[in-house]
C-alpha cells in the first residue's frame, strides 16, 4: 500500500515537473535569443515581422516635446561632465581621423563636456532607439561639405551603439556614404555637394579647392540622388567664402564669368528652391537647412590685442558674440529664399550657438589633404590650425540633438 501511494504521488508530480522543465527551457531559449541580439530594447523596437499588421508606435512623452514658443537657438553652454559626451571616440568606429582630436594628440578634453541649454526650455534627451523608430523604412540624408559630413558622422555615432554587430554597415559609394540599419530597414546617408548646385568640386575626394567654378543654374546631377529621400538636411556656406568673387556659369555652360559671392549664392539657392517646389512631395518628405557653421580664425575678435586663432582655446566664449567669419548677408539671402518657398523648409539656425565654441575646432589635431599634420606643422598653429572643422564628440552632436527635437515635434504630422 505504501508503494502504491508513493507511485501515485510520483505520477501526480510528474506532469508538474515536466511543465516546470518546459517553462525553464522556454525561458532559456528566450534569454539566449535576446542575448544573441544584444539588446531587449533593440528587438522590441526593430523591424516587425511580415505577419505583424502594425508597427510599434513611437511613444513621445511630455519630456520629448520642446515647450511651445521656446527658441532652442537662444541659450548658453553649461558644463556637464556627467551626461556628456553622448559617445566617445573609442565607442564609435565610424569616425574619420579628421575629427578624432584626442586620438590625434589633443591634450585636453573639456570641449566634450559642454551642453547647450536653451533659455526657456530643455532639449529632449537624445534617444537613439526612438530616432530609429521614427526612421523605420526611411532615408535620412545630409547634403553639403565636410562640415556637413561631420554632422552625418555625429548622427551615426549617436545611434550605432544600440544596434547589434552584424545589423549595421557603412558603405562608401562616392559621392555618398551610406550607414544602413538592417532591422529598421533604414539608412543615414551623406552626399558631398559643397555648393548644392553643380561645380568642378563635386568629386568626393579629388576636388578643386583653389580654382572653384560653379554652375549656378544646374542641379540635375545631384537631384537624382535626393528626390527619393524622406528627410533631407542641407548645408552650404564655407566653400562659397574662399574669395569675394567666384567663377560661375548661368545660362550658357561655356560663358564663365566672375560673380560676387553673395550674388552667386542667391542664384544657386534659387535654382535649389525651384527644384524643391517642383519635385519634392510635402506630404512624404521633410527638409531642413543648417545655417552657417562659424569659423574662429582670428583670436582678436574675442580676445582684443591677441594675434592668434582658435588654437589652445579650452572654454566657450561667454556673452554676446558674432565673429567676422559669419556673413550676415548670406544669412539674409538664405532667410529670404526659404520665405519665398512653397515647400516648407525648416531652418536650423545653429550659427549663434556655435559662435561661442571657439574651443571646439580641430586646430592642429586634424588632417590636411588627407594626412595628419606633421610635427613641424603642429609647431606652427598660426598657419596650420584648422578653425573651421569641429572635433567629435563635440558641437555637431548638439546640432543633431536639435534636429532630433524637431523630428519629435513634427512626428505626429509627418508621414
Amino acid at each position: 500500500m505504501k508503494q502504491l501511494s508513493l507511485d501515485r504521488r510520483i505520477q501526480t508530480l510528474f506532469p508538474v515537473a515536466l511543465a516546470s522543465l518546459l517553462v525553464l527551457g522556454t525561458a532559456r531559449l528566450v534569454l539566449d535569443h535576446l542575448k544573441s541580439n544584444h539588446s531587449r530594447d533593440f528587438r522590441l523596437y526593430s523591424r516587425p515581422r511580415s505577419h505583424e499588421k502594425h508597427k510599434l508606435p513611437v511613444v513621445i512623452s511630455p519630456e520629448d516635446r520642446v515647450a511651445e514658443g521656446c527658441n532652442v537657438f537662444e541659450g548658453k553652454w553649461v558644463w556637464d561632465n556627467v551626461s556628456y559626451p553622448l559617445y566617445t571616440e573609442e565607442s564609435c568606429p565610424f569616425l574619420v581621423k579628421q575629427v578624432t582630436c584626442q586620438r590625434n594628440g589633443r591634450p585636453d578634453s573639456f570641449y566634450k563636456n559642454w551642453r547647450w541649454q536653451p533659455n526657456e526650455c530643455n532639449l529632449p534627451r537624445f534617444d537613439p532607439l526612438k530616432l530609429l523608430q521614427m526612421l523605420r523604412g526611411k532615408r535620412l540624408m545630409f547634403v553639403g561639405d565636410s562640415v556637413q559630413r561631420a554632422q552625418f558622422e555625429s548622427m551615426v555615432c549617436l545611434v550605432q551603439s544600440v544596434i547589434p554587430v552584424g545589423k549595421k554597415s557603412l558603405q562608401r559609394v562616392p559621392p555618398m556614404k551610406i550607414f544602413k540599419i538592417e532591422e529598421f530597414d533604414a539608412s543615414i546617408e551623406y552626399y558631398w555637394a559643397p555648393f548644392i548646385v553643380e561645380s568642378n568640386s563635386d568629386h568626393a575626394t579629388n576636388h578643386t579647392v583653389l580654382k572653384r567654378s560653379v554652375k549656378l543654374d544646374s542641379i540635375a546631377k545631384h537631384r537624382k540622388e535626393w528626390e527619393g529621400v524622406d528627410i533631407l538636411v542641407f548645408e552650404s556656406y564655407v566653400w562659397w567664402m574662399y574669395k569675394p568673387l567666384i567663377n560661375a556659369t548661368y545660362g550658357s555652360p561655356d560663358d564663365v564669368k566672375e560673380y560676387n559671392v553673395t550674388t552667386a549664392y542667391r542664384l544657386a539657392l534659387e535654382t535649389w528652391a525651384n527644384w524643391m517646389d517642383s519635385k519634392l512631395n510635402p506630404h512624404t518628405q521633410k527638409v531642413f537647412f543648417m545655417s552657417m557653421s562659424p569659423t574662429h580664425l582670428w583670436s582678436w575678435e574675442w580676445k582684443p590685442g591677441s594675434d592668434g586663432n582658435c588654437f589652445n582655446e579650452s572654454h566657450p566664449i561667454q556673452g554676446p558674440f558674432w565673429g567676422t567669419g559669419s556673413n550676415l548677408e548670406i544669412m539674409e539671402i538664405l532667410h529670404d529664399t526659404l520665405q519665398q518657398l512653397k515647400f516648407n523648409v525648416t531652418l536650423l539656425n545653429i550659427t549663434q550657438l556655435s559662435e561661442f565654441r571657439k574651443d571646439a575646432h580641430t586646430t592642429i589635431y586634424g588632417e590636411r589633404k588627407g594626412k595628419l599634420l606633421t610635427k613641424e606643422q603642429r609647431s606652427d598653429p598660426n598657419n596650420f590650425a584648422d578653425c573651421i572643422h569641429w572635433c567629435l564628440p563635440g558641437v555637431p552632436d548638439t546640432w543633431n540633438e536639435i534636429l532630433y527635437a524637431y523630428l519629435l515635434k513634427n512626428y505626429q504630422n509627418f508621414l
